[in-house]
């Protein structure tokens, strides 16, 4: 079972040596990774569809992984997720693959979907074309990140005649792994994905998702090796040692439980904890 962690651009690690010292730490206790999280904006006063409340500190993902990277050698770096449809591909391709020069390759770049209406307003993205919107970003970040010469003629997007440099070391391109619950999040994650990314889930809820995104992968999956296809969930219930060998008994191959604490130190203390109950 691999390890990783998330909130590494919030909470307590919105402090730039505190993400520092967590990272590290998480680095020396055999995490494999940290992983962000995004809302750009949220609604204030907040909305039921909201998880957090608008004054919530949350650092830009590539900036924070950016910082994590200068200190860290081994840890791959993820978003876990970035809200794919409020950005456009095109400048987001420069930005990962800048990201994963910049790590040494180590990036690994999960996205979602989006459910928020106010976030999407704000963005000045409508709402009900997110999951178009998505498809095609994802086509555009394949296509600038490892054709040779890239050209594009989308619903939303269209270029030709243009490239950009430097490309991602990572060939063809970092690891996309897709979030979500939802059936067509699962079917997105099983045409498109290299991997799927399950937030605050349960064993049980975690099954339920697993049985769909088999279901989704048999009908609509891309020919790729089972083993390339990886499963990350972050866990909405306590890490133990049972727990742990439950999710990986059910077919997830990394735990990234959200950092708890409210400092340095009683994060790396959780993550001393976690690696114990892992060993």
């Amino acid at each position: 079972m691999k390890l990783g962690l998330f909130g590494i651009n919030m909470g307590a690690c919105v402090d730039p040596e505190t993400a520092a010292r967590v990272a590290a730490g998480a680095e020396s206790a055999g995490f494999d990774s940290v992983w962000t999280g995004e809302h750009v904006i949220l609604p204030e006063p907040q909305t039921p569809d909201s998880p957090i409340p608008a004054h919530t500190p949350l650092l830009h993902p590539s900036v924070a992984l950016a910082h994590v990277a200068a200190h860290t050698t081994r840890l791959r770096l993820a978003t876990g997720i970035v809200i794919l449809p409020q950005r456009n591909p095109v400048v987001l391709a420069k930005e990962l693959a800048s990201l994963d020069v910049i790590c040494g390759g180590r990036l690994t770049f999960g996205l979602g979907v989006g459910y928020i209406q106010k976030e999407f307003a704000a963005c000045g993205i409508p709402f009900a074309e997110r999951g178009p919107r998505t498809d095609e970003a994802i086509a555009v970040l394949r296509n600038l990140w490892a054709s040779e010469k890239p050209k594009f003629d989308g619903r939303f997007f269209h270029y030709s005649d243009v490239d950009a440099h430097p490309r991602p070391i990572q060939k063809p391109h970092p690891p996309i792994i897709i979030g979500g619950m939802s059936a067509p999040a699962l079917r997105r994650a099983a045409k498109l994905g290299d991997g799927w990314y399950g937030f605050a889930l349960d064993l049980d809820g975690t099954t339920r998702c697993l049985e769909g995104l088999k279901t989704a992968r048999e009908r609509f999956g891309r020919e790729n090796p089972a083993e390339s296809f990886e499963i990350t969930v972050t866990p909405s219930v306590p890490i133990d040692r049972d727990t742990l060998a439950r999710f990986e008994d059910i077919g997830v191959d990394r735990i990234a439980p959200i950092a708890r604490g409210d400092d340095a130190e009683a994060i790396l203390q959780f993550i001393e904890q976690v690696a114990d109950a892992a060993a």
